[in-house]
C-alpha cells in the first residue's frame, strides 16, 4: 500500500476512515474520542504497522518526550535564537527532545501544517513562537488536545501565554520620552500582521493621547535593521522630529545610522527608545534605551509552564533599561 515507505498518520486515518486529527487524539487517549471510533484507529495502526514511530510509541508509553516549537524564518535572529536557545536547554534539563517546525512566513496555511507536523510526531507539548492574528479551527482543535504555550506569539482558546505586556511597552517607551520633555514622539512600527506590533502601536497612540497630543503618521519596518535605516532616512528629513519609539532594538540600529549619516545626532538632536534589549543595545553607539524582553528566559518558561500541567497565562509588566539614547530635547526645540 506505501511502496515501502513507513506509514504516516494520513494513511491510519485513511484506513479507519476517520480525520488525521481524530487519529492523534485517539493516540492521546483523548476522552472525546468515542470507543468504536477508538477502535477503528487502533486496528488501522496495527495493520500498518504504525506503532514503529514516534506516535505508537507514546500508544505504549503515553509519553513522547519531546516538546514541539515553532518559530518564523524570518522575525529577529536574536529572539528566534534567545527563545530556541531556551526551550532547548530547559526542555534537555527535563529528559526532554525539541522537534523544531519554521515557517516561512505569517500564514495560518502553513501554521496549520506545521501543527499538524508536530501533533503526527506525538508531540507531549508545544511552543508557539509565532504571532499570527488569524486563529483557524484546526488550529484551535490542535492546541485544545496537546498541551500549548505561546511565546508573545498566536492566541487560541486553549494555549496559555507568557510574555510582557507589549501595549504597556509601547505606553512606557513613549512615556519616557514625553517625560523628557518632548512635545511629539514618532514612531517606527514592526509589521501590521504582528500581535506585538500593533499592541505596541497601540500604546504609543494611548500614551500620546493621554497627553492631548495628535499622533504623526506611522512608519512602518519589517523588524529588520534595513527597514529602520529606510524610515531612519525619512525621520532625518523632518527637522521638528526630536524623538523616536522604534518598535524593536534592530530597526532601532538602522535608524541611528540613517539619522548619523543625515547629519543628526541621537541623542543630541534626536532621542531614540525601542523594544526587546538585546544584548548588542548596551553595545550600540550610544547604548540604547530599550524595553527588555528576555527571550531566552521566556522559552525556558514556556517549557516550565507546559510540565506543569497546569498556571494562569504569565504577561509580566514591561521593564525600561535606561541607557545613553535618550535625553531632554535641546533649549531651542523646547
Amino acid at each position: 500500500m506505501n511502496g515501502g515507505r513507513q506509514p504516516s498518520m494520513a494513511d491510519v486515518a485513511l484506513a479507519a476512515g476517520v480525520s488525521a486529527q481524530t487519529v492523534s487524539r485517539t493516540l492521546r487517549g483523548s476522552p472525546n474520542v468515542n470507543p468504536e471510533t477508538k477502535q477503528r484507529v487502533l486496528a488501522a495502526v496495527e495493520q500498518l504497522g504504525y506503532r514503529f514511530n514516534n506516535a505508537a510509541k507514546m500508544l505504549s508509553s503515553g509519553r513522547s518526550h519531546t516538546i514541539g516549537l515553532i518559530v518564523l524564518q524570518s522575525g529577529g535572529y536574536y529572539s528566534r535564537s534567545a527563545v530556541t536557545a531556551g526551550v532547548e536547554a530547559a526542555a534537555g534539563e527535563a529528559g526532554y527532545a525539541v522537534s523544531i517546525a519554521t515557517i516561512a512566513r505569517l500564514d495560518t496555511g502553513l501554521m496549520e501544517r506545521a501543527l499538524t507536523k508536530l501533533a503526527d510526531q506525538g508531540v507531549d507539548g508545544i511552543v508557539i513562537a509565532v504571532p499570527l492574528i488569524s486563529v483557524t479551527q484546526k488550529m484551535e482543535d490542535i492546541t485544545r488536545d496537546i498541551p500549548t504555550v505561546t511565546v508573545d506569539g498566536s492566541r487560541t482558546a486553549g494555549a496559555r501565554v507568557l510574555g510582557i505586556d507589549q501595549r504597556a511597552a509601547g505606553r512606557v517607551a513613549t512615556q519616557h520620552l514625553l517625560d523628557l520633555g518632548h512635545r511629539q514622539v514618532w514612531h517606527v512600527a514592526g509589521p501590521d500582521e504582528w500581535i506585538e506590533a500593533r499592541q505596541r502601536r497601540e500604546g504609543w497612540r494611548e500614551c500620546l493621547a493621554a497627553a492631548g497630543i495628535e499622533t504623526p503618521p506611522v512608519l512602518e519596518g519589517d523588524w529588520s535593521p534595513a527597514s529602520g535605516y529606510r524610515q531612519g532616512q525619512i525621520l532625518a528629513m523632518i527637522p521638528e522630529v526630536t524623538a523616536v519609539f522604534a518598535a524593536s532594538d534592530e530597526m532601532a540600529f538602522g535608524i541611528i545610522r540613517a539619522l548619523r549619516e543625515r547629519g543628526r545626532s541621537v541623542p543630541g538632536d534626536v532621542s531614540i527608545v525601542s523594544v526587546d534589549d538585546i544584548e548588542l543595545a548596551a553595545y550600540c553607539a550610544p547604548p540604547l534605551t530599550t524595553v527588555r524582553q528576555d527571550f531566552y528566559a521566556s522559552g525556558a518558561a514556556a517549557v516550565t509552564l507546559l510540565l506543569q500541567g497546569a498556571g494562569e497565562p504569565e504577561i509580566e509588566p514591561p521593564s525600561l533599561s535606561v541607557r545613553e539614547s535618550t535625553t531632554a530635547p535641546r533649549v531651542t526645540d523646547r
